[in-house]
């Protein structure tokens, strides 16, 4: 009607997704900026955007959220639109630009979860799939409990996925396949420590664009043998 403003329609998608990347207090500063650096090259990999460009020809919408405690979540890199080389390596640059928001404080996977199941609402998207992709070194101890916060993303149709690095809690893996992941098709990467984690994410953001179904929900560990399936290139 005359007069009345309409809400702009939602940008269909094949995938939304939030990246979390762990920032507390057991992650250095050089830790951290190994993880953002990895992202960065992982949206410029070639096999990621070949990925992208077969696998999801309507795009994928992600954001980049940084988490430690209770209450210590931010945005870093808000809700971008990626479908091409052009517009990923772009999302790479606003990654290698973001500072880092939250520096130390406790594990809270929970919180994280719930803070990433949020980003949702109202970010202009409207994905086939929707996904939280949670790394981190160690298991929770503050805060909300992950499988909480895990049920209530898995009732808004959201999947949660995990990279678990292995340097400090070697069997964090495990941990993350019971308390963290869920959903159809929901996954554990694993990166034997932050120099690893650029590797891992690649193969975890192929895995994801394409919707590789792996297995169902508490799913079987991913380890490094994996990547000699995916292209290198």
């Amino acid at each position: 009607m005359p007069g009345i403003a309409t809400a702009r329609a939602a940008t269909p998608v094949d995938l939304e997704l939030v990246l979390a990347v762990d920032a507390s207090a057991s992650v250095s500063y050089d830790e951290f900026n190994l993880q953002m650096t990895g992202l960065a090259r992982a949206f410029r990999d070639q096999a990621v955007i070949s990925a992208i460009e077969n696998a999801a020809p309507r795009g994928i919408a992600v954001s980049l959220i940084q988490w430690s405690g209770v209450g210590a979540q931010a945005l870093a890199v808000d809700w971008a639109l990626v479908r091409d080389g052009a517009s990923a390596r772009d999302f790479a640059a606003r990654i290698d630009a973001a500072p880092r928001l939250v520096i130390g404080g406790g594990t809270a996977i929970g919180d994280a979860i719930a803070r990433a199941t949020a980003a949702f609402d109202g970010n202009g998207y409207e994905g086939a799939r929707r996904a939280i992709d949670i790394s981190g070194d160690g298991a929770s101890n503050r805060g909300m409990p992950p499988a909480l916060a895990r049920d209530r993303a898995l009732a808004a149709g959201i999947t949660i996925n995990g990279l678990a690095i292995l340097d400090e809690e070697p069997g964090l893996d495990g941990y993350y396949a019971r308390a963290v992941i869920g959903g159809i098709g929901a996954f554990v990467i694993t990166a034997d420590d932050f120099a690893d984690f650029a590797r891992a994410i690649r193969l975890k953001l192929i895995l994801e664009a394409t919707g590789a179904p792996m297995a169902e929900a508490p799913a079987p560990r991913l380890r490094r043998e994996a990547r000699d399936s995916i292209p290198t290139g």
